[in-house]
C-alpha cells in the first residue's frame, strides 16, 4: 500500500515540478544523456549507452545490491520504484557541476527527465521534495546544493517520505551516548556549539563541557581552506544553533569531520 502511494504521488508531481525543478539547478554544463533502461536504486541508474548515473547532491536509502549481509534501509524499495516511475524508458539529459565521474567509473550527474509536457523535470529535486532522498554532498561536487537543501526543508516539515520513519530523524548534539549507537552511519545531528576552538591546522566545534566524551565536529586543513575561500569562518560559530551532516565516528567521544561548508547548516545565531 504505501508502495503504490508513493509511486501514484511521483507521477502526481511531475506536473507540478517541471519547470521551476529543472531552472532551479542552472550554471552545469550540460551533455547529452540517453535513455534510462534500469534503475539499480533511489539514486543510481544506468542508460542504454550503459552509463552508469549517480544522482549527485543525494542519498536514496540504501539497497543490499549483492552486498552479503547488508540490511536495506527502510523505504528504499519505496526510492527505487519512485525514480524508476520518474525516469525508466525516458530521454534524459545530464549535467556536470564538479568531479564528472568518481572510482567505480560512473558519471556523477543531474539528471534532467524530458516529459510529454516539454518542461523537464530535475531528478534530484523530485526525489529530495518527496522525502526519498536527503541532500549528500562532496567538497568536489557543490552545485545547486541551496535548492536541494530548501525541499530537504519542505519534505522534513512536513514529515514526507524518510522523514516520517525514525531510522532518520534528526539526533540530538547534546546526546552523545544515543550518537555511538550510529557510529558508521550518515546522520544529520543538531545543536548549539558550546566552543570553537583552533588547535594548530585543524578546528574543532565542541557541543559539550567534556571534549572526551560529548559530541565534536573536527574540520581540517583542506576544509578550512574552502571555508576561507567562502569567506566563512567557522570560529564564528561558537554560540550558533546548527545542524550538522555527514558519517559518524568515533575519537574521545561521537564526531563527524567536516570536509566542505554546506556540511553545516546555521539555524540560529547566538
Amino acid at each position: 500500500m504505501r508502495r503504490s502511494a508513493i509511486v501514484s504521488f511521483t507521477a502526481a508531481m511531475l506536473l507540478s515540478l517541471g519547470a521551476e525543478a529543472a531552472a532551479s539547478c542552472e550554471g552545469l554544463r550540460r551533455a547529452p544523456g540517453g535513455v534510462v533502461v534500469q534503475v539499480s536504486d533511489g539514486d543510481t541508474l544506468t542508460l542504454d549507452s550503459g552509463l552508469v548515473v549517480r544522482l549527485i547532491g543525494t542519498q536514496a536509502p540504501k539497497l543490499p545490491l549483492g552486498r552479503e549481509g547488508f540490511v536495506a534501509w527502510p523505504l528504499a524499495s519505496e526510492a527505487k520504484a519512485a525514480l524508476e516511475d520518474l525516469t525508466l524508458g525516458r530521454q534524459v539529459t545530464l549535467g556536470y557541476g564538479g568531479e564528472e565521474v568518481d572510482r567505480y567509473e560512473r558519471a556523477l550527474a543531474h539528471i534532467f527527465v524530458e516529459t510529454e509536457e516539454g518542461d523537464p523535470v530535475w531528478a534530484q529535486g523530485h526525489m529530495i521534495e518527496t522525502g526519498l532522498a536527503r541532500v549528500y554532498s562532496f567538497p568536489d561536487n557543490r552545485q545547486c546544493l541551496d535548492q536541494l537543501f530548501s525541499r530537504e526543508s519542505r519534505a522534513r516539515a512536513e514529515r514526507l517520505g524518510i522523514w516520517d520513519d525514525p531510522y532518520y530523524s534528526v539526533r540530538a548534539a547534546d546526546r552523545p551516548g544515543e550518537l555511538l549507537g550510529h557510529v558508521g552511519d550518515y546522520e544529520l545531528v543538531e545543536g548549539r556549539v558550546l566552543l570553537a576552538d583552533r588547535r594548530g591546522s585543524r578546528l574543532y566545534l565542541n557541543f559539550g563541557r567534556y571534549w572526551k566524551e560529548d559530541f565534536t565536529v573536527v574540520i581540517e586543513a583542506p576544509a578550512l581552506r574552502l571555508f576561507a575561500q567562502a569567506g566563512l569562518d567557522p570560529l564564528a560559530l561558537e554560540g550558533a544553533l546548527v545542524r550538522i551532516r555527514g558519517w559518524v565516528d568515533e575519537w574521545d567521544g561521537p564526531r563527524i569531520e567536516v570536509t566542505h561548508p554546506e556540511q553545516i547548516e546555521v539555524l540560529a545565531r547566538s
